[in-house]
């Protein structure tokens, strides 16, 4: 006897279902096993055996080389030989960063491991800081980015984007939340309306958002960028120009191979004119500058294997 279509259908959805979620279960088990390989170990050691690994195993990946050719792009007065260097430096920073994700909790019992460039500066905003976008990039340790913040008593929250597997999603939901006490946005490609307006309602009512900014994005505007044009999110100067707030950018460099960072913080002028679309524009490009000024310094602590420019002048067209 023929099913009718409607239950066969409803029938194939669940198996699809239900295999997905196997799937995502089993990927999740996987990533468990390391969690746990990662967690037996002091942090420190946990960190370089990760950085060992990710050194090895990395260089060996078209993500490699697509690293070299950003890095010959933007830093063509480098050797091959120094390109190389860089992208070695950047394997074994991420991967002490996904050790030291694992083990957050460690680093936030340890504060004498993340030191303030320019306390002084933040210490004025002690209690005061008010609305505040903090815009930040993947540099050194970004995770503890939003250190600061707390470091001043801010009402502080995050925007991150969903992972596609939900136990791990929620699982690092969890292991991010003590940096975030005022909880953390959750967004997805192709985000509507009502998550912005619910992130720009947090700013308004005094919150500090932190969020990270170096990515392609092709809805957004076009800013220069090591001499080429990126397409970069106009998100953070929105939310600031929008909201009223200020401003702030932030770095993480690391220091030495151990797990410690310094941190820097820059106020940035959010220029409110009668002009808005000009004013977010101009703030995207002057976060941009202030980027590449922090990554010139420390070239092998930013992350190089992504997507960062477009051959054609307007989205759409071969990335780098």
């Amino acid at each position: 006897m023929r099913l009718p279509d409607k239950l066969t259908s409803r029938a194939n959805a669940q198996i699809r279902s239900m295999l997905l979620d196997l799937r995502q279960r089993l990927e999740y088990g996987f990533l468990w096993a390391i969690v746990l390989f990662v967690r037996a170990m002091p942090l420190d050691m946990a960190a370089e055996v990760s950085a060992r690994i990710w050194r090895f195993i990395a260089p060996k990946t078209r993500r490699h080389r697509r690293a070299l050719k950003n890095l010959e792009r933007a830093m063509p007065e480098k050797t091959p030989e120094e390109r190389e260097a860089i992208a070695l430096g950047m394997w074994d920073n991420l991967g002490r960063v996904m050790a030291e994700t694992i083990l957050l909790d460690r680093i936030l019992k340890e504060p004498w491991r993340i030191e303030l460039e320019n306390p002084a500066l933040l210490e004025r905003y002690r209690d005061k800081i008010g609305a505040a976008v903090i815009v930040s990039l993947h540099m050194g340790n970004w995770e503890v980015g939003i250190w600061p913040a707390l470091a001043i008593n801010a009402r502080a929250a995050g925007v991150y984007r969903i992972v596609d597997n939900p136990y791990w999603d929620r699982f690092l939901r969890k292991l991010r939340a003590p940096l975030y006490p005022a909880g953390l946005f959750a967004t997805k490609s192709g985000d509507g309306f009502n998550t912005v307006m619910r992130i720009a309602g947090f700013v308004r009512q005094g919150g500090t958002l932190g969020m990270l900014a170096d990515l392609v994005e092709v809805r957004g505007v076009p800013v220069p960028f090591f001499g080429h044009v990126m397409w970069a999110t106009t998100a953070p100067a929105w939310l600031a120009r929008r909201a009223g707030a200020s401003l702030w950018a932030g770095r993480v460099i690391r220091v030495g191979k151990e797990s410690r960072f310094k941190i820097a913080m820059k106020e940035l002028k959010v220029p409110r004119t009668d002009r808005p679309d000009e004013d977010i524009g101009e703030l995207t490009a002057s976060i941009h500058r202030q980027f590449e000024t922090w990554i010139r310094e420390h070239p092998d602590q930013w992350m190089w294997s992504n997507k960062r420019w477009r051959d054609a002048e307007m989205p759409g067209g071969t990335q780098y």
